[in-house]
């Protein structure tokens, strides 16, 4: 069993599989023991909706023994996208392995979180549990021999707040900061350093924490972990980072693109996949015999990279499902635009990140278009799942894309292979809704949902009035 308690805390148990009930048993009797041992009075059970958003509720710590067997009850018909009222009920059974003590309540009478698998009543798997949807797509690599991390770098902004602790509209920035800038007026130094000390205090190891390029933008990249247990950590880290901005009379704001004039925020996903014996299979000897062979990277992520390519306008409307995300993907030469790849190219769709020698388990690939409104159960297993299908059909990568495709004419695209990316929230909700991969990997029910979810966001969007347009219309003759 890998999981051991330091100082209290508890490291989640990634190679702990839902069908080896002994070792599930173990786990639990270790949580049961610690929350005894450390007073903890009431149990945070977390799970999510199949839009992102954080949701949770609290039992005593004397039913969580009883949760583990039985689940506990949730109005399905009350979740954004779950079930109708006519089939409300559902259970929420928790995941040992998700167990963490909260840091910033009462160390006395204490409250840890769960996370938590939405089933039925007949207890199967909910299918509309964009948890269990990640799963899916994780066991299906499993069985392949594939072990898929992932690497979050997530970017927001700090605002000033009103009286409900929301972001004043419009948005005052709280500091004129860049890039990397160490500077008195960063007001956010202090957040980070915070975030960073709260998030490790739960086990989730953080790279680093800089002012991003944005005026009162930050950006936070988390240790690469198993796919579940990295999206786990997104979540959590957004909730960390918006509670700790609201106790510091701040607001934080994961829109992807708040401003015209300055950088949008990203989610940029770093992805490799391992063995079973712990080797990353994206590490290859260094050869000519493939583009990409030159620097160390397999011909697996070659054709894992190819699925991406392929793939990527299908899954668009999961990593970027809001209209304001369209914003932010525009041809700016920091963002993609096109289904393109490179080293240091960071307007490329995938980038290839510079081998360290000697950092074979650091080899990976950045997926570039994701921001933060995803829901990153979704994202992660949307791109997981075009990767692998890119090493089933065997695709070959196209050559890399040196500067910016933009630049580019219609006919070099045409010729290199490359295609645009959706360019609003309603060319990604088309090119969606005839993936048949995307359905395979959601399952029914989700896509079904997001499909009109999202039109009926595209619609209204569409049917509104802006302030451009007086600005630009209003007197008109």
């Amino acid at each position: 069993m890998s999981g051991e308690k330091i100082d209290g805390r508890f490291d989640a148990m990634d190679d702990i599989d839902d069908e080896d009930s002994d070792s599930r048993v173990d786990v639990i009797d270790f949580v049961l023991r610690t929350v005894e041992k450390r007073d903890i009075r009431f149990i945070r059970l977390w799970f999510t909706d199949v839009l992102g958003n954080l949701k949770s509720f609290a039992i005593s710590s004397e039913d969580l023994e009883q949760a583990f067997v039985e689940g506990v009850g949730v109005d399905g018909s009350s979740v954004e996208g779950f079930v109708p009222a006519e089939e409300s009920d559902m259970l929420a059974f928790p995941d040992a392995t998700t167990f963490q003590l909260l840091p910033w309540r009462p160390s006395s009478s204490g409250v840890a979180r769960i996370f938590c698998d939405v089933r039925t009543p007949d207890r199967e798997p909910f299918s509309g549990d964009p948890r269990y949807i990640l799963k899916k797509v994780f066991r299906r690599a499993q069985a392949q021999g594939y072990v898929p991390n992932v690497g979050p770098r997530v970017e927001y902004f700090h605002f000033a707040a009103d009286e409900d602790g929301r972001p004043q509209v419009p948005p005052a920035l709280m500091d004129h900061a860049g890039y990397f800038d160490l500077t008195a007026t960063d007001s956010s130094t202090d957040l980070r350093r915070e975030t960073t000390l709260m998030l490790e205090r739960m086990s989730i190891p953080v790279e680093r924490t800089f002012h991003s390029n944005a005026p009162s933008q930050s950006a936070v990249e988390l240790r690469y972990a198993e796919a579940v247990s990295s999206a786990d950590n997104i979540m959590t880290m957004r909730h960390v980072i918006s509670m700790l901005a609201y106790q510091a009379g701040m607001a934080a704001s994961f829109m992807p693109k708040p401003f015209s004039a300055y950088s949008g925020s990203g989610m940029f996903l770093y992805q490799s996949l391992f063995d079973t014996s712990g080797n990353n299979l994206f590490w290859g000897e260094k050869t000519d015999a493939y583009e990409l062979g030159r620097y160390h990277l397999s011909e697996l992520a070659a054709r894992y990279t190819a699925g991406l390519l392929k793939y990527a306008p299908e899954f668009t409307l999961l990593t970027n499902p809001t209209v304001n995300s369209y914003k932010r993907l525009v041809p700016n030469g920091e963002v993609p635009v096109y289904t393109t790849w490179g080293r240091t190219n960071r307007s490329a769709l995938v980038r290839v990140p510079v081998h360290k020698p000697g950092k074979h388990r650091s080899m990976r690939i950045e997926l570039r278009t994701p921001d933060p409104s995803a829901n990153p159960y979704l994202a992660i297993a949307a791109s997981i799942a075009a990767g692998l299908k890119g090493i089933e059909e065997g695709l070959e990568l196209q050559p890399e894309t040196v500067g910016n495709a933009f630049e580019l004419s219609p006919h070099e695209l045409d010729a290199r292979g490359i295609r645009h990316l959706p360019r609003t929230l309603g060319e990604a909700i088309d090119v969606f809704e005839r993936s048949e991969l995307m359905r395979e990997t959601l399952g029914e029910h989700t896509f079904d949902y997001l499909v009109e979810q999202s039109r009926n966001e595209w619609e209204a969007y569409c049917s509104a009035v802006t302030d451009w347009e007086f600005k630009r219309c209003y007197g008109t003759s």
